[in-house]
């Protein structure tokens, strides 16, 4: 597979055009997809919005400390990009990735004890800080991992889990596994040396890595013009030879075409791909600025950013497909709202469940207690 730059869609269009590198054939990924499938990843969508709503309503009551770095209106990236991997295989989330922690793996059943992906609980506990988390109410929300689960720990250092991912695939590679490993990064982290660093390690050595850009336009408070010199991040993947492919991140079936390819790719033995996602930042950067960002942002230029909702176009998908009557695709209307504005009716019911029994399995848990302040700190001598 040769590198590739595909003209992209502008904020709140269409997906980009293929590029003539881009491979001529006339089954795409999703066409493969089973009307199972297609209807479960809708339903992932609202699981991963629902958390962030919940999560946004929990705060503004004064019930959550730490801040809140949304995905809202970034869901079909995660779910898109997830839903193809094998449970094997590792990922590397930023911040506002929290959704990803249990969507992996989620294909293997919502309740399946056994899949490698976080339960819902576990990400709760961290989220309130109790003793059930896998941070074990240490640190930001989404600082955590695990090993056993496959999930590299997420950190505040952009750009800084792509050599560690590298790492990761390398040695599962020297003990011969077939392993690939997802890294997502905002637009922003691509400036950083780590980021060119990393993937021209990866690149060199063939390695799986698949960077994920999130490119939301705003790297906290610069917009990307002032980010990046190109008018593609995944134009930069061609100084590395390796693939640059571009998805419209609002479709969830682009997003999983387009990282599919890059799977293939890195599983057969060829190396890595930049898969530069469009999309756009709903809200602030975190929730402390939420504020300042209604300054630096105009409202025309969130409406129009925001005017493509995920569930909205995955709807359209599947009605254009018979998966979904129009009646169904009216029925749980929580598309095109600002979190404050919809209710638990705007869901499906089994979405709420899951998420009330992932809080309910946090309140349960108690907080730390003291003597575990300096556990992970010191080294423990049997």
């Amino acid at each position: 597979m040769e590198t590739k730059t595909l003209t992209p869609p502008k904020s709140g269009s269409g997906s980009g055009r293929k590029s003539k590198a881009e491979p001529q054939s006339t089954t795409k990924p999703s066409d493969l997809l089973t009307p199972e499938d297609c209807l479960e990843m809708l339903k992932q969508l609202y699981l991963a919005r629902y958390f962030d709503v919940r999560l946004i309503k929990e705060k503004r009551r004064g019930r959550l400390t730490g801040t809140l770095y949304s995905s809202h209106n970034q869901e079909a990236i995660l779910v898109g990009s997830l839903y193809g991997l094998n449970g094997t295989d590792w990922i590397s989330p930023i911040h506002r990735d929290m959704p990803a922690f249990f969507i992996k793996d989620l294909r293997a059943g919502w309740d399946n004890p056994d899949r490698l992906g976080m339960s819902i609980g576990e990400v709760c506990a961290q989220v309130w800080c109790r003793s059930g988390s896998p941070g074990r109410a240490r640190d930001n929300w989404s600082h955590i991992g695990s090993k056993s689960k496959r999930i590299v720990h997420s950190t505040s250092m952009l750009a800084g889990t792509i050599p560690v991912a590298a790492g990761v695939v390398l040695a599962d590679r020297l003990n011969g596994g077939d392993a690939v490993v997802l890294t997502y990064n905002g637009e922003g982290s691509t400036a950083q040396g780590v980021f060119h660093e990393a993937i021209n390690f990866a690149a060199v050595h063939k390695l799986p890595v698949i960077t994920i850009v999130e490119n939301n336009m705003w790297a906290y408070g610069t917009p990307v013009e002032l980010e990046c010199p190109t008018e593609d991040v995944a134009t930069r993947a061609a100084g590395y030879g390796i693939p640059g492919l571009i998805a419209d991140g609002q479709d969830v079936f682009d997003v999983y075409d387009k990282v599919m390819v890059a799977v293939e790719h890195a599983r057969a033995g060829k190396g890595p791909s930049i898969v530069e996602c469009k999309t756009f930042r709903a809200y602030g950067h975190g929730d402390h600025d939420d504020d300042r960002a209604a300054r630096y942002r105009t409202k025309e230029d969130v409406e129009s950013g925001r005017s493509r909702d995920p569930i909205a176009i995955c709807k359209i998908h599947l009605v254009n497909k018979g998966y979904l009557t129009k009646a169904e695709a009216k029925k749980y209307m929580a598309e095109n709202k600002h979190a404050t504005q919809t209710s638990d009716e705007d869901f499906p019911p089994d979405v709420v469940s899951y998420m009330s029994k992932g809080i309910e399995f946090a309140l349960a848990s108690p907080p730390p207690p003291a003597e575990e302040g300096a556990m992970w700190v010191f080294r423990e001598e049997n």
